[in-house]
């Protein structure tokens, strides 16, 4: 049988008592006024037994001290253990810990701030370094091993005539660099894809700012064009004013800053009315010598009768 099952859950009569001694030690650990009531006690084996006090330190609901109490055999001594603050059932406890790769968001990098790459990030893929390439003037390279069997095969008195001329830098790594692709990782298909998501989705045609445009980004003049395959789509704005300005925006995104809406819209003009009640229009009061009509002078009214 082994010791755990032969150990009493019952607590030690002298340990469970000693809650005096717990309490002095429990206030001798924490700050003053904050250790509480006493909430009860566990026994932890043969004579051992802990005893539980709330917690009255800000920030810390639920919790509760912990002091654990022993004695030896046979001893009328009770001894004390240790001390610790630990979470009850209901205690406020920080959330799950998440590893900083997993907690990084855009925008949360600082100056000063590094942030290493995972060597299987799924964004890059090996790209041409030309370090396993021998530079151009080295004892091991191609055209320095010609040259040499070159000057072997043919020794004249005078310099040779078809020797072939010594190595320069215009090796495929010294084309490599100034084309700007020596570089160890480049960007994989996965990483271009999530890249012009998270762009279209900042600056792309499904936007507020892109749907109330007079147009796109593709006929504007402050739009500077991107290499590679992602110029296809994608490009960086140049306006000051524009809210985009030195962001990569889609080839279908816009804004109210467009180089070709720089001409403000005449405004529309209403259309003539149907009445005109402003403009006076002449009646005659008098009558033509050969017709018959009514005139009116003041509150008298006179027929008169035309006669042929």
């Amino acid at each position: 049988m082994s010791a755990a099952t032969t150990r009493s859950r019952t607590p030690d009569r002298l340990c469970a008592e000693a809650i005096d001694l717990a309490r002095a030690a429990a206030e001798e650990a924490a700050a003053p006024g904050v250790v509480g009531e006493h909430s009860g006690l566990v026994s932890e084996g043969d004579r051992v037994v802990t005893h539980y006090f709330e917690c009255k330190e800000l920030g810390y609901r639920g919790w509760r001290w912990a002091v654990t109490v022993a004695r030896a055999s046979r001893a009328k001594v009770v001894t004390l253990d240790e001390v610790v603050l630990l979470p009850g059932p209901d205690a406020l406890l920080a959330p799950e810990w998440v590893p900083w790769s997993e907690r990084l968001r855009p925008g949360d990098m600082g100056p000063g701030d590094l942030l290493p790459t995972e060597a299987e990030d799924l964004r890059l893929e090996p790209g041409y370094s030309g370090d396993d390439v021998p530079a151009p003037n080295s004892p091991v390279s191609e055209d320095m091993a010609e040259l040499v069997e070159a000057e072997d095969a043919e020794v004249t008195a005078g310099p040779p005539a078809a020797l072939p001329s010594a190595p320069t830098r215009g090796s495929i790594a010294a084309v490599a660099e100034e084309l700007g692709m020596r570089r160890a990782r480049v960007l994989s298909r996965y990483g271009l894809h999530v890249a012009a998501d998270r762009w279209e989705d900042a600056f792309g045609h499904k936007t507020p700012m892109a749907q109330a445009a007079p147009a796109a980004c593709v006929s504007c003049g402050f739009l500077l064009p991107l290499g590679g395959s992602l110029g296809q789509a994608f490009g960086v704005c140049a306006n000051e004013f524009s809210p985009a300005d030195g962001r990569v925006v889609s080839l279908s995104y816009g804004c109210g800053g467009h180089s070709e809406a720089a001409i403000m819209p005449k405004p529309p003009q209403p259309a003539a009315p149907v009445i005109d009640e402003t403009r006076i229009d002449p009646f005659p009061l008098r009558p033509a010598p050969d017709s018959g009509s009514v005139t009116v002078t003041g509150d008298e009214e006179t027929a008169e009768l035309g006669h042929s």
